[in-house]
Protein backbone atom coordinates (compact mmCIF):
# COMPACT_ATOMS: atom_id res chain seq x y z
CA UNK A 1 0.00 0.00 0.00
CA UNK A 2 1.32 3.44 -0.93
CA UNK A 3 1.89 6.14 1.67
CA UNK A 4 -0.98 8.27 0.31
CA UNK A 5 -3.41 5.36 0.24
CA UNK A 6 -2.57 4.41 3.82
CA UNK A 7 -2.88 8.04 4.95
CA UNK A 8 -6.41 8.13 3.49
CA UNK A 9 -7.25 4.86 5.21
CA UNK A 10 -6.04 6.19 8.56
CA UNK A 11 -8.08 9.36 8.04
CA UNK A 12 -11.17 7.23 7.54
CA UNK A 13 -10.34 5.35 10.75
CA UNK A 14 -10.08 8.63 12.66
CA UNK A 15 -13.55 9.47 11.42
CA UNK A 16 -14.83 6.24 12.95
CA UNK A 17 -15.66 4.43 9.72
CA UNK A 18 -16.14 0.71 10.61
CA UNK A 19 -15.11 -0.59 7.18
CA UNK A 20 -11.88 1.40 7.41
CA UNK A 21 -10.97 -0.30 10.69
CA UNK A 22 -11.68 -3.69 9.13
CA UNK A 23 -9.37 -2.84 6.23
CA UNK A 24 -6.64 -1.67 8.59
CA UNK A 25 -6.83 -4.84 10.68
CA UNK A 26 -6.80 -7.06 7.59
CA UNK A 27 -3.71 -5.25 6.31
CA UNK A 28 -1.67 -5.24 9.50
CA UNK A 29 -2.84 -8.03 11.81
CA UNK A 30 -0.65 -10.75 10.28
CA UNK A 31 2.42 -8.53 10.36
CA UNK A 32 1.78 -7.60 13.99
CA UNK A 33 1.34 -11.27 14.92
CA UNK A 34 4.62 -12.23 13.21
CA UNK A 35 6.36 -9.35 14.95
CA UNK A 36 5.14 -10.44 18.39
CA UNK A 37 5.97 -14.10 17.72
CA UNK A 38 9.49 -13.24 16.54
CA UNK A 39 10.27 -11.25 19.65
CA UNK A 40 11.42 -14.62 20.98
CA UNK A 41 9.56 -14.70 24.30
CA UNK A 42 8.14 -18.21 23.87
CA UNK A 43 4.58 -16.98 23.38
CA UNK A 44 1.96 -19.53 22.35
CA UNK A 45 -0.47 -18.86 19.51
CA UNK A 46 -3.12 -17.91 22.06
CA UNK A 47 -0.69 -15.50 23.74
CA UNK A 48 0.09 -13.83 20.40
CA UNK A 49 -3.60 -13.46 19.60
CA UNK A 50 -4.29 -11.86 22.98
CA UNK A 51 -1.35 -9.47 22.63
CA UNK A 52 -2.50 -8.50 19.15
CA UNK A 53 -6.00 -7.82 20.43
CA UNK A 54 -4.57 -5.55 23.13
CA UNK A 55 -2.36 -3.88 20.52
CA UNK A 56 -5.20 -3.04 18.15
CA UNK A 57 -7.42 -1.86 20.99
CA UNK A 58 -4.61 0.57 21.86
CA UNK A 59 -4.46 1.63 18.21
CA UNK A 60 -8.20 2.35 18.21
CA UNK A 61 -7.94 4.39 21.41
CA UNK A 62 -4.87 6.33 20.31
CA UNK A 63 -5.26 6.70 16.54
CA UNK A 64 -5.87 10.43 16.94
CA UNK A 65 -2.38 10.81 18.42
CA UNK A 66 -0.71 9.28 15.36
CA UNK A 67 0.21 12.20 13.13
CA UNK A 68 2.37 10.39 10.59
CA UNK A 69 5.77 11.41 12.00
CA UNK A 70 6.80 7.78 11.37
CA UNK A 71 5.38 4.98 9.25
CA UNK A 72 2.24 3.37 10.66
CA UNK A 73 4.06 0.01 10.77
CA UNK A 74 6.69 1.51 13.07
CA UNK A 75 4.09 3.00 15.42
CA UNK A 76 2.14 -0.27 15.45
CA UNK A 77 5.24 -2.32 16.25
CA UNK A 78 6.18 -0.04 19.13
CA UNK A 79 2.74 -0.54 20.66
CA UNK A 80 2.98 -4.30 20.05
CA UNK A 81 6.44 -4.46 21.68
CA UNK A 82 5.12 -2.64 24.76
CA UNK A 83 2.06 -4.89 24.98
CA UNK A 84 4.24 -7.99 24.58
CA UNK A 85 6.53 -6.82 27.37
CA UNK A 86 3.57 -6.07 29.66
CA UNK A 87 1.98 -9.44 28.87
CA UNK A 88 5.23 -11.27 29.56
CA UNK A 89 5.59 -9.48 32.90
CA UNK A 90 2.04 -10.47 33.86
CA UNK A 91 2.80 -14.08 32.95
CA UNK A 92 5.98 -14.01 35.01
CA UNK A 93 4.13 -12.54 38.00
CA UNK A 94 1.42 -15.20 37.74
CA UNK A 95 4.01 -18.00 37.65
CA UNK A 96 5.51 -16.62 40.86
CA UNK A 97 2.13 -17.36 42.47
CA UNK A 98 0.32 -14.03 42.29
CA UNK A 99 -3.39 -14.60 42.75
CA UNK A 100 -3.02 -18.40 42.79
CA UNK A 101 -3.41 -20.99 45.53
CA UNK A 102 0.00 -22.61 46.17
CA UNK A 103 0.24 -26.36 45.72
CA UNK A 104 2.81 -28.44 47.53
CA UNK A 105 4.54 -30.94 45.26
CA UNK A 106 5.09 -33.11 48.35
CA UNK A 107 1.37 -33.29 49.14
CA UNK A 108 -0.22 -36.71 48.68
CA UNK A 109 -3.19 -37.33 46.42
CA UNK A 110 -5.96 -38.52 48.80
CA UNK A 111 -7.20 -41.02 46.18
CA UNK A 112 -4.00 -42.94 45.49
CA UNK A 113 -1.51 -41.74 48.09
CA UNK A 114 0.96 -40.58 45.45
CA UNK A 115 2.62 -37.19 45.49
CA UNK A 116 1.30 -34.60 43.05
CA UNK A 117 3.14 -34.17 39.77
CA UNK A 118 1.28 -31.49 37.80
CA UNK A 119 2.36 -31.36 34.14
CA UNK A 120 3.51 -28.09 32.63
CA UNK A 121 3.98 -27.12 29.01
CA UNK A 122 5.73 -23.87 29.99
CA UNK A 123 9.43 -23.40 29.19
CA UNK A 124 11.83 -24.08 32.03
CA UNK A 125 13.38 -21.20 33.99
CA UNK A 126 16.56 -21.25 31.91
CA UNK A 127 14.61 -21.12 28.62
CA UNK A 128 12.41 -18.31 29.95
CA UNK A 129 15.47 -16.33 30.95
CA UNK A 130 17.08 -16.80 27.54
CA UNK A 131 13.87 -15.80 25.74
CA UNK A 132 13.44 -12.69 27.87
CA UNK A 133 17.06 -11.66 27.37
CA UNK A 134 16.77 -12.27 23.62
CA UNK A 135 13.68 -10.06 23.33
CA UNK A 136 15.31 -7.31 25.36
CA UNK A 137 18.56 -7.47 23.39
CA UNK A 138 16.82 -7.34 20.02
CA UNK A 139 14.68 -4.35 20.96
CA UNK A 140 17.63 -2.57 22.56
CA UNK A 141 19.79 -3.09 19.48
CA UNK A 142 17.08 -1.88 17.12
CA UNK A 143 16.42 1.18 19.27
CA UNK A 144 20.10 2.10 19.17
CA UNK A 145 20.12 1.95 15.37
CA UNK A 146 17.86 4.97 15.01
CA UNK A 147 14.66 5.45 13.04
CA UNK A 148 15.69 4.84 9.38
CA UNK A 149 17.47 1.53 10.04
CA UNK A 150 15.04 0.30 12.65
CA UNK A 151 12.12 0.99 10.36
CA UNK A 152 13.49 -0.80 7.30
CA UNK A 153 14.59 -3.86 9.32
CA UNK A 154 11.19 -4.11 11.03
CA UNK A 155 9.37 -3.83 7.70
CA UNK A 156 11.53 -6.53 6.10
CA UNK A 157 11.92 -9.09 8.88
CA UNK A 158 8.99 -8.48 11.23
CA UNK A 159 6.30 -7.29 8.81
CA UNK A 160 7.72 -9.67 6.16
CA UNK A 161 7.31 -7.15 3.34
CA UNK A 162 9.04 -7.62 0.00
CA UNK A 163 11.57 -5.09 -1.28
CA UNK A 164 8.90 -3.74 -3.62
CA UNK A 165 6.40 -3.33 -0.77
CA UNK A 166 9.00 -1.61 1.40
CA UNK A 167 9.91 0.66 -1.51
CA UNK A 168 6.26 1.67 -1.88
CA UNK A 169 5.86 2.22 1.86
CA UNK A 170 9.02 4.33 2.24
CA UNK A 171 8.74 5.95 -1.20
CA UNK A 172 12.12 4.59 -2.32
CA UNK A 173 13.18 2.49 -5.28
CA UNK A 174 13.86 -1.23 -4.64
CA UNK A 175 17.61 -0.88 -5.27
CA UNK A 176 17.85 1.80 -2.60
CA UNK A 177 15.91 -0.46 -0.23
CA UNK A 178 18.35 -3.32 -0.87
CA UNK A 179 21.40 -1.12 -0.35
CA UNK A 180 20.04 0.56 2.78
CA UNK A 181 18.92 -2.73 4.29
CA UNK A 182 22.36 -4.26 3.76
CA UNK A 183 24.07 -1.32 5.46
CA UNK A 184 21.57 -1.35 8.32
CA UNK A 185 22.07 -5.07 8.90
CA UNK A 186 25.82 -4.47 9.13
CA UNK A 187 25.16 -1.77 11.70
CA UNK A 188 22.78 -4.03 13.61
CA UNK A 189 25.45 -6.73 13.77
CA UNK A 190 27.94 -4.23 15.17
CA UNK A 191 25.49 -2.92 17.77
CA UNK A 192 24.53 -6.46 18.81
CA UNK A 193 28.17 -7.46 19.25
CA UNK A 194 28.76 -4.36 21.35
CA UNK A 195 25.77 -5.15 23.58
CA UNK A 196 26.78 -8.79 24.05
CA UNK A 197 30.40 -7.87 24.76
CA UNK A 198 29.33 -5.36 27.38
CA UNK A 199 26.98 -7.86 29.03
CA UNK A 200 29.72 -10.52 29.16
CA UNK A 201 32.14 -8.08 30.74
CA UNK A 202 29.66 -7.00 33.42
CA UNK A 203 30.24 -8.99 36.62
CA UNK A 204 27.33 -10.73 38.26
CA UNK A 205 26.02 -9.13 41.43
CA UNK A 206 24.48 -11.07 44.28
Amino acid sequence: MSFDTEAKLLARCRQGEPNAWNELFDLHYSAAARFVFQLGTGFSREDVEEICQETFLAVIRNIASFQGASQFHTWLFRIAANKARDYHERQHAAKRGGGQVPISLQAEDPENGLTLDPPSSAPGPDAQLMNTERMTAVRHALDRLGEPCREIIELRYFADLSYEEIAATLQLNPKTVSSRLSKCLDRLEGVTRSILAREKSTPFSV
